[in-house]
């Protein structure tokens, strides 16, 4: 005699299993163009796992992303001919297998075993012995195979090989991709920076030069870390840190910070003493902007509007344009990037910050700051749009950045005296996110 089960007692989804929302994950990004986070955000099942599973689900996506190029060099060897298109969930398959057993060191038979419990049903069923022979295959000769590769090469889309040969020179090219192949620190801003020493011992960071703490990789979720519910600190990579500090003291100005959200900039100048109003065109992540400053107890005016028309009622004594980009400086916390942008999205990114930087110019007070900024290592996103903007008339001037203004690194700033980080600036404390900073002086 069979039982049947009530609908309202059968789960909506199959227990979670990591590998299984890996590949849900992979897929989301490779497939469906999703962004990573966004992936992330909409995967319920994730929440059914435990805190190690959870992590390793992430890390696990996060390298396959990384390191797609190197993955798909390497499962190629295998194939007698590439995989048909409406076969690709056996590709990513193989993408999460090979990742487990020569990026991460899995140990073979959990590596194997677990990416064919995933191929037990739908298209990939037939496929298993396909499966067991590639990864069989790369447990005996793949480690060989992944010495002879020029990783940083075949894991960097062409279009970013070659345009940061063409910007930075190759030599520089390759560490700034073999900079982005692993997973990066994490970075907080502190909420008061003379306590810097204190909270570094208390959480087991380093104090950078710039003033951030790094902590090391694998510390666990961020809302478990001391400090984060009494609002001591906030996330903020050391190289997102710089930009607000280039407009000066602040205290007690009325600052602009245009493309605000999701806030670590605004939480800088508002802790600074300035009267700040964040201007978002997402009110979404305006809403998360609010409610990191309520965890810091930091306040700012917000404003849901298009920072390409709004203007403030009064002009500012100071403005910040950290502008949409396609945020290719940041790879190493996103390795989504890579696969979601592409070469031809350049141009409309572009024309968006040409707007914004003479929009935000527009905004200041004669004699104001006004400080350009970008996540992006390209150089039409960054030099090429100041040149554009100042030569069509903003009546604007460059202003060289000092040193002493970035924590003494001289090698932070370029020969025009803007602020060029890159991925592998700091390589002995863990690198920095790629950033382009650019201060201009409204004029009198």
């Amino acid at each position: 005699m069979s039982v049947s089960t009530p609908a309202s007692a059968v789960p909506s989804f199959p227990p979670a299993n990591a590998r299984r929302v890996a590949l849900d994950l992979l897929r989301a990004v490779l497939r469906g163009r999703h962004s990573l986070d966004e992936a992330l955000a909409n995967e319920g099942r994730l929440a059914q796992l435990d805190v190690r599973d959870r992590a390793f689900a992430r890390h696990l996506v996060a390298t396959s992303l990384r390191r797609l190029g190197t993955l798909d060099a390497l499962i190629a060897r295998c194939l007698d001919r590439p995989l048909k298109r409406e076969f690709g969930i056996v590709q990513d398959l193989l993408r999460l297998g090979t990742c487990q057993l020569l990026i991460l060191g899995t140990p073979p038979h959990a590596a194997v075993a677990e990416t064919l419990r995933l191929a037990e049903k739908g298209k990939q069923a037939g496929f298993k012995k396909l499966i067991t022979a590639v990864l069989r295959r790369l447990e005996r000769e793949g480690a060989s195979w992944l010495a002879d590769l020029d990783t940083a090469q075949v894991d960097t889309p062409a279009w970013l090989w070659d345009s940061w040969s063409a910007a930075y020179g190759e030599s520089t090219a390759r560490a700034i991709a073999l900079a982005q192949s692993v997973e990066p620190p994490l970075d907080l801003s502190l909420l008061d920076a003379g306590g810097a020493e204190s909270w570094a011992e208390r959480l087991g960071a380093t104090v950078l030069p710039t003033g951030s703490l790094r902590l090391p990789t694998g510390r666990g979720e961020v809302a478990r870390l001391p400090g984060f519910d009494e609002g001591a600190w906030w996330v903020q990579d050391a190289a997102a840190a710089l930009p607000a500090r280039l407009l000066g003291p602040v205290a007690g100005k009325r600052v602009l910070d245009l493309c605000a959200a999701p806030g670590g900039k605004t939480a800088q100048l508002a802790a600074a003493g300035a009267q700040v109003a964040a201007v978002d065109a997402d009110p979404d992540r305006l809403a998360r902007l609010i409610e990191n400053l309520n965890r810091l107890s930091l306040a700012a005016a917000t404003v849901t509007a298009d920072a390409c028309r709004w203007r403030p009622p009064r002009p500012a004594e100071a403005v910040l344009l950290d502008a949409p980009c396609s945020a290719t400086g940041t790879l190493r916390r996103h390795p989504d990037i890579a696969h979601l942008k592409r070469a031809e999205d350049l141009p409309s990114i572009v024309a968006v910050q040409k707007r914004m930087l003479a929009n935000a110019i527009a905004c200041a007070e004669p004699g104001a700051p006004v400080v350009y900024a970008v996540c992006s290592l390209q150089p039409e996103e960054g030099p090429e749009v100041v040149a554009a903007v100042l030569a069509a008339g903003a009546p604007a001037s460059c202003e060289r950045i000092d040193a002493d203004e970035v924590g003494g690194l001289t090698e932070l700033i370029d020969g025009e005296g803007a602020l060029r980080t890159l991925p592998c600036h700091l390589a002995q404390h863990g690198g920095l996110d790629g950033f382009y900073a650019r201060r201009l002086r409204k004029a009198v």
